[in-house]
Protein backbone atom coordinates (compact mmCIF):
# COMPACT_ATOMS: atom_id res chain seq x y z
CA UNK A 1 0.00 0.00 0.00
CA UNK A 2 1.33 3.45 -0.89
CA UNK A 3 1.21 6.26 1.67
CA UNK A 4 2.78 9.09 -0.32
CA UNK A 5 6.20 8.58 1.22
CA UNK A 6 9.16 10.02 -0.63
CA UNK A 7 10.13 7.47 -3.27
CA UNK A 8 13.81 6.92 -4.09
CA UNK A 9 14.66 4.73 -7.06
CA UNK A 10 17.89 3.36 -8.48
CA UNK A 11 20.95 1.87 -6.81
CA UNK A 12 23.09 4.99 -6.54
CA UNK A 13 20.22 7.16 -5.33
CA UNK A 14 19.18 4.68 -2.64
CA UNK A 15 22.75 4.11 -1.46
CA UNK A 16 23.42 7.84 -1.23
CA UNK A 17 20.20 8.32 0.75
CA UNK A 18 21.38 5.79 3.33
CA UNK A 19 24.86 7.32 3.52
CA UNK A 20 23.40 10.81 3.90
CA UNK A 21 21.47 9.63 6.97
CA UNK A 22 18.03 9.80 5.36
CA UNK A 23 15.39 7.87 7.31
CA UNK A 24 14.30 4.97 5.09
CA UNK A 25 11.06 3.37 6.25
CA UNK A 26 10.94 0.50 3.76
CA UNK A 27 13.29 -0.96 1.18
CA UNK A 28 12.14 -3.10 -1.76
CA UNK A 29 14.73 -5.28 -3.53
CA UNK A 30 14.34 -7.47 -6.61
CA UNK A 31 14.04 -11.05 -5.36
CA UNK A 32 17.20 -13.05 -6.10
CA UNK A 33 19.34 -10.01 -6.88
CA UNK A 34 22.60 -10.25 -4.86
CA UNK A 35 25.24 -8.40 -6.91
CA UNK A 36 27.81 -6.04 -5.37
CA UNK A 37 25.78 -2.80 -5.31
CA UNK A 38 22.71 -4.57 -3.91
CA UNK A 39 24.78 -6.21 -1.15
CA UNK A 40 26.16 -2.79 -0.23
CA UNK A 41 22.63 -1.35 -0.01
CA UNK A 42 21.54 -4.29 2.14
CA UNK A 43 24.45 -3.71 4.54
CA UNK A 44 23.46 -0.06 4.93
CA UNK A 45 19.81 -1.02 5.43
CA UNK A 46 20.68 -3.52 8.18
CA UNK A 47 22.73 -0.87 10.00
CA UNK A 48 19.60 1.27 10.17
CA UNK A 49 17.29 -1.67 10.98
CA UNK A 50 15.28 -0.80 7.87
CA UNK A 51 12.42 -3.10 6.87
CA UNK A 52 13.57 -5.04 3.78
CA UNK A 53 11.13 -6.62 1.33
CA UNK A 54 12.24 -8.95 -1.49
CA UNK A 55 9.70 -8.71 -4.29
CA UNK A 56 9.15 -9.78 -7.90
CA UNK A 57 10.03 -7.53 -10.83
CA UNK A 58 6.40 -6.85 -11.73
CA UNK A 59 5.82 -5.50 -8.21
CA UNK A 60 8.78 -3.11 -8.56
CA UNK A 61 7.58 -2.07 -12.02
CA UNK A 62 4.16 -1.31 -10.55
CA UNK A 63 5.67 0.74 -7.70
CA UNK A 64 8.14 2.64 -9.87
CA UNK A 65 7.42 6.25 -10.81
CA UNK A 66 10.35 6.55 -13.24
CA UNK A 67 10.55 3.08 -14.81
CA UNK A 68 14.27 3.05 -13.91
CA UNK A 69 14.33 1.39 -10.51
CA UNK A 70 17.36 -0.89 -11.25
CA UNK A 71 15.92 -3.51 -8.92
CA UNK A 72 15.66 -1.30 -5.85
CA UNK A 73 13.10 1.19 -4.49
CA UNK A 74 13.15 2.88 -1.08
CA UNK A 75 10.42 4.76 0.73
CA UNK A 76 11.82 7.53 2.87
CA UNK A 77 10.00 9.36 5.65
CA UNK A 78 8.75 12.80 4.64
CA UNK A 79 9.65 14.06 8.14
CA UNK A 80 12.40 13.15 10.57
CA UNK A 81 11.58 10.91 13.51
CA UNK A 82 12.21 11.93 17.08
CA UNK A 83 13.44 9.83 20.02
CA UNK A 84 11.88 8.68 23.27
CA UNK A 85 14.73 10.36 25.13
CA UNK A 86 13.72 13.63 23.50
CA UNK A 87 10.14 13.15 24.72
CA UNK A 88 11.17 12.42 28.30
CA UNK A 89 13.51 15.40 28.29
CA UNK A 90 10.66 17.58 27.05
CA UNK A 91 8.48 16.46 29.98
CA UNK A 92 11.30 17.15 32.44
CA UNK A 93 11.90 20.63 31.03
CA UNK A 94 8.23 21.47 31.54
CA UNK A 95 8.18 19.96 35.02
CA UNK A 96 5.43 17.55 33.97
CA UNK A 97 4.90 13.82 34.40
CA UNK A 98 5.63 12.12 31.06
CA UNK A 99 2.55 11.72 28.87
CA UNK A 100 3.09 9.57 25.78
CA UNK A 101 0.85 8.09 23.08
CA UNK A 102 1.68 4.57 21.83
CA UNK A 103 0.03 3.27 18.67
CA UNK A 104 -0.33 -0.44 17.97
CA UNK A 105 -0.49 -1.01 14.20
CA UNK A 106 -2.24 2.17 13.07
CA UNK A 107 -2.08 1.93 9.27
CA UNK A 108 -4.33 4.82 8.19
CA UNK A 109 -2.27 7.99 7.57
CA UNK A 110 -5.26 10.24 8.30
CA UNK A 111 -5.71 8.57 11.69
CA UNK A 112 -2.04 9.00 12.53
CA UNK A 113 -2.11 12.64 11.50
CA UNK A 114 -5.22 13.30 13.58
CA UNK A 115 -3.65 11.54 16.56
CA UNK A 116 -0.50 13.68 16.34
CA UNK A 117 -2.69 16.78 16.18
CA UNK A 118 -4.74 15.76 19.24
CA UNK A 119 -1.60 14.67 21.12
CA UNK A 120 -0.18 18.14 20.63
CA UNK A 121 -3.34 19.85 21.87
CA UNK A 122 -3.62 17.51 24.88
CA UNK A 123 -0.06 18.28 25.92
CA UNK A 124 1.38 14.82 25.21
CA UNK A 125 5.16 14.83 24.97
CA UNK A 126 5.35 12.49 22.00
CA UNK A 127 3.92 9.63 19.93
CA UNK A 128 5.50 6.18 19.60
CA UNK A 129 4.81 3.88 16.63
CA UNK A 130 6.17 0.43 15.65
CA UNK A 131 8.36 -0.07 12.60
CA UNK A 132 6.24 -2.86 11.16
CA UNK A 133 2.57 -2.93 10.19
CA UNK A 134 2.18 0.79 10.69
CA UNK A 135 2.15 3.91 8.56
CA UNK A 136 5.18 6.18 8.87
CA UNK A 137 5.59 9.93 8.63
CA UNK A 138 4.23 10.56 5.16
CA UNK A 139 3.07 13.76 3.52
CA UNK A 140 -0.55 12.69 4.10
CA UNK A 141 0.16 12.26 7.82
CA UNK A 142 1.79 15.70 7.95
CA UNK A 143 -1.20 17.33 6.26
CA UNK A 144 -3.71 15.60 8.56
CA UNK A 145 -1.71 16.74 11.60
CA UNK A 146 -2.37 20.39 10.64
CA UNK A 147 1.23 21.31 11.45
CA UNK A 148 1.44 19.47 14.79
CA UNK A 149 4.05 17.12 13.31
CA UNK A 150 6.52 20.02 13.58
CA UNK A 151 6.05 20.27 17.34
CA UNK A 152 5.19 16.78 18.62
CA UNK A 153 8.00 14.22 18.16
CA UNK A 154 7.17 10.81 16.74
CA UNK A 155 9.52 7.91 17.51
CA UNK A 156 9.63 4.62 15.64
CA UNK A 157 10.57 1.50 17.62
CA UNK A 158 11.33 -2.09 16.67
CA UNK A 159 9.35 -3.72 19.48
CA UNK A 160 6.47 -1.95 21.23
CA UNK A 161 6.33 -4.38 24.17
CA UNK A 162 10.06 -4.06 24.87
CA UNK A 163 9.74 -0.28 24.69
CA UNK A 164 6.92 -0.39 27.23
CA UNK A 165 9.00 -2.56 29.56
CA UNK A 166 11.92 -0.12 29.35
CA UNK A 167 9.62 2.83 30.06
CA UNK A 168 8.08 1.00 33.03
CA UNK A 169 11.57 0.82 34.52
CA UNK A 170 11.58 4.64 34.32
CA UNK A 171 8.30 4.84 36.23
CA UNK A 172 5.78 4.94 33.38
CA UNK A 173 2.31 3.35 33.58
CA UNK A 174 0.22 2.31 30.59
CA UNK A 175 -3.49 2.41 29.86
CA UNK A 176 -5.07 0.94 26.74
CA UNK A 177 -8.53 1.43 25.36
CA UNK A 178 -10.64 -1.74 25.16
CA UNK A 179 -14.36 -2.54 25.39
CA UNK A 180 -13.66 -5.28 27.97
CA UNK A 181 -11.99 -2.93 30.43
CA UNK A 182 -13.22 -0.91 33.40
CA UNK A 183 -14.73 2.54 32.95
CA UNK A 184 -11.99 5.10 32.41
CA UNK A 185 -13.76 7.33 34.96
CA UNK A 186 -12.99 4.84 37.76
CA UNK A 187 -9.21 4.94 37.19
CA UNK A 188 -6.44 7.13 38.56
CA UNK A 189 -4.56 8.20 35.44
CA UNK A 190 -2.66 11.14 36.91
CA UNK A 191 0.89 9.73 37.01
CA UNK A 192 3.51 9.27 34.27
CA UNK A 193 1.20 7.75 31.68
CA UNK A 194 1.27 6.16 28.26
CA UNK A 195 -1.99 5.84 26.30
CA UNK A 196 -2.03 2.76 24.05
CA UNK A 197 -4.39 2.71 21.07
CA UNK A 198 -4.86 -0.20 18.66
CA UNK A 199 -6.18 -0.23 15.14
CA UNK A 200 -9.90 -0.19 14.41
CA UNK A 201 -10.04 -3.75 13.12
CA UNK A 202 -8.21 -5.76 15.77
CA UNK A 203 -7.75 -3.30 18.61
CA UNK A 204 -4.69 -3.58 20.86
CA UNK A 205 -2.73 -6.78 20.24
CA UNK A 206 -2.63 -9.42 23.00
CA UNK A 207 0.99 -8.98 24.13
CA UNK A 208 0.72 -5.21 24.20
CA UNK A 209 -2.55 -5.38 26.13
CA UNK A 210 -1.03 -7.79 28.66
CA UNK A 211 1.73 -5.25 29.32
CA UNK A 212 -0.73 -2.46 30.10
CA UNK A 213 -1.40 -1.58 33.75
CA UNK A 214 -4.95 -0.41 33.05
CA UNK A 215 -7.52 -1.50 30.48
CA UNK A 216 -10.01 1.35 30.10
CA UNK A 217 -13.48 1.24 28.62
CA UNK A 218 -14.89 4.42 27.10
CA UNK A 219 -18.62 4.51 27.95
CA UNK A 220 -20.72 4.40 24.77
CA UNK A 221 -24.47 4.62 24.42
CA UNK A 222 -25.05 4.42 20.68
CA UNK A 223 -25.96 1.61 18.32
CA UNK A 224 -22.41 0.72 17.27
CA UNK A 225 -19.70 -0.55 19.59
CA UNK A 226 -16.52 1.24 18.51
CA UNK A 227 -14.92 4.62 17.91
CA UNK A 228 -12.47 5.73 15.26
CA UNK A 229 -8.92 5.15 16.60
CA UNK A 230 -8.06 8.85 16.63
CA UNK A 231 -11.33 9.72 18.40
CA UNK A 232 -10.77 7.01 21.04
CA UNK A 233 -7.27 8.35 21.61
CA UNK A 234 -8.64 11.87 22.04
CA UNK A 235 -11.34 10.83 24.52
CA UNK A 236 -8.94 8.81 26.67
CA UNK A 237 -6.21 11.46 26.49
CA UNK A 238 -8.54 14.22 27.61
CA UNK A 239 -9.64 12.13 30.60
CA UNK A 240 -5.96 12.20 31.60
CA UNK A 241 -5.91 15.97 31.02
CA UNK A 242 -9.04 16.38 33.19
CA UNK A 243 -7.58 14.32 36.02
CA UNK A 244 -4.28 16.18 35.91
CA UNK A 245 -6.04 19.54 36.02
CA UNK A 246 -8.20 18.45 38.94
CA UNK A 247 -5.14 17.22 40.84
CA UNK A 248 -3.32 20.49 40.19
CA UNK A 249 -6.29 22.49 41.53
CA UNK A 250 -6.40 20.66 44.87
Amino acid sequence: MRYEELTIEGRNAVLEAFRAGKTIDKLFILDGCQDGPIRTILREAKKSDTIINFVKKDRLDQMSETGKHQGVIAYAAAYEYGTIEEMLAKAEEKGEAPFLILLDNIEDPHNLGSIIRTANQAGAHGVIIPKRRAVGLTTTVAKASAGAINYTPVAKVTNLVRTMEELKEKGMWFVCGDMDGESMYSMDLTGPMGVVIGNEGDGVSRLVKENCDFVARIPMFGDIDSLNASVAMGVLSYEIVRQRLNKADR
